[in-house]
């Protein structure tokens, strides 16, 4: 007979992670939240802000110009769009698929007032690129302290 070390906080860990995994799908059901692969996707971004401009960079890998769709209301941008699947007419036998495919829409809110009829897009390389530039009254301004 062989001994076998015992790991109670092993053991004890794991059986409270499947309860609260159990507890976490009962109360937000199990399709709450999108999954890169699954059947919904979301563009990976970025979002960075100059002195004088507010900038959004999405990966919108496998689509072009045409498939997007960008708006802005009051301080909400939103970017939509629909990543169409290759139909397969080979008689390919698939192992596994990892490639997101489907409709999505992202909206930022922006953390600067901007100008929205000077809003300047880009799209290269499968990157999204949105200049904002902000208005007079969102830009950084310097008080000066007088010294006396």
């Amino acid at each position: 007979m062989d001994l076998v070390p015992r790991k109670p906080f092993r053991d004890e860990l794991s059986t409270f992670r499947k309860e609260m995994d159990s507890l976490w799908n009962r109360f937000f059901g199990e399709s709450r939240f999108p999954s890169v692969f699954g059947e919904r996707w979301l563009p990976t971004s970025d979002i960075s802000e100059t002195a004088d401009s507010v900038i959004i960079k999405a990966e919108l890998p496998g689509l072009e110009a045409k498939d997007i769709e960008v708006t802005i209301s009051g301080d909400v941008l939103t970017i939509k769009g629909e990543k169409k699947k290759e139909e397969d007419k080979s008689s390919e036998q698939y192992h596994y698929t990892e490639r997101y495919y489907g409709s999505f829409q992202r909206s930022y809110q922006l953390p600067a007032s901007v100008q929205t009829e000077k809003v300047e897009a880009s799209f290269e390389k499968g990157v999204l690129k949105i200049s904002l530039p902000k208005t007079e009254e969102s830009k950084a301004k310097e008080i000066k302290i007088p010294v006396t």
